[in-house]
């Protein structure tokens, strides 16, 4: 299984950006999932409905599920914040794992950053950012040599993760006692579809 996540703040275009890259996953032969960051007052259940009253009657978990789909509520007997790793665990198997959130995730991450958000970049101090998705290359706060991916080519960005995958390739470290987080520059290479910031290699 792969992962990779995509950070940025809100506005800068993440969400559109995995959707489309879902997409392009699935057309590729991947199984996709996804794991996001919500905010604490998210649900997805409706009052009224039978889960929610078994819910509300006090059950710990509730999973509903037909031959279409499942879902499952779990109700947090204190207040708790999981980690992504814990997160991921709950999945079933699958090729792939965009998360969504989780900024400060020790996770590969292509961070994605619009300069007229307003909000500062990540990269110049996290070092499991692997590339930068951009639509505003030249207004990038700081030099750097990682990848620039244009935000609006969601293939290119598409081609730079199945280019290298085995890159990408998780390992647990709730399960794996060897497991050690990887960081931005572990791995051969960037991937085919990336360019550098010009002003990083003096070009």
């Amino acid at each position: 299984m792969k992962v990779v996540g995509f950070s940025g703040y809100s506005g800068s275009g993440k969400t559109t950006l995995v959707e489309q890259l879902i997409a392009r996953f699935r057309l590729a032969g991947q199984r996709v999932s996804v794991v996001k960051h919500a905010h604490h007052d998210f649900d997805i259940d409706h009052e009224g409905k039978d889960s929610w009253r078994h819910r509300q009657a006090g059950a710990f978990e509730v999973v509903v599920a037909s031959d279409r789909r499942l879902a499952k509520i779990r109700e947090y007997e204190v207040q708790a914040e999981p980690t992504v790793h814990q997160l991921i665990a709950e999945l079933y198997d699958c090729d792939w794992v965009l998360v969504e959130g989780f900024k400060h995730a020790d996770l590969l991450k292509i961070e994605v950053w619009r300069a007229d958000a307003g909000k500062p970049a990540q990269y110049p101090n996290d070092p499991f950012v692997v590339a930068i998705c951009t639509d505003s290359p030249d207004r990038l706060p700081k030099p750097t040599g990682l990848p620039l991916l244009d935000l609006n080519q969601p293939d290119a960005v598409a081609h730079f993760l199945l280019g290298n995958p085995q890159r990408y390739e998780y390992r647990s470290p709730l399960f794996d006692a060897d497991a050690a987080p990887p960081h931005a520059d572990a791995g051969a290479g960037a991937g085919p579809a990336d360019r550098r910031d010009p002003a990083a290699s003096g070009d």
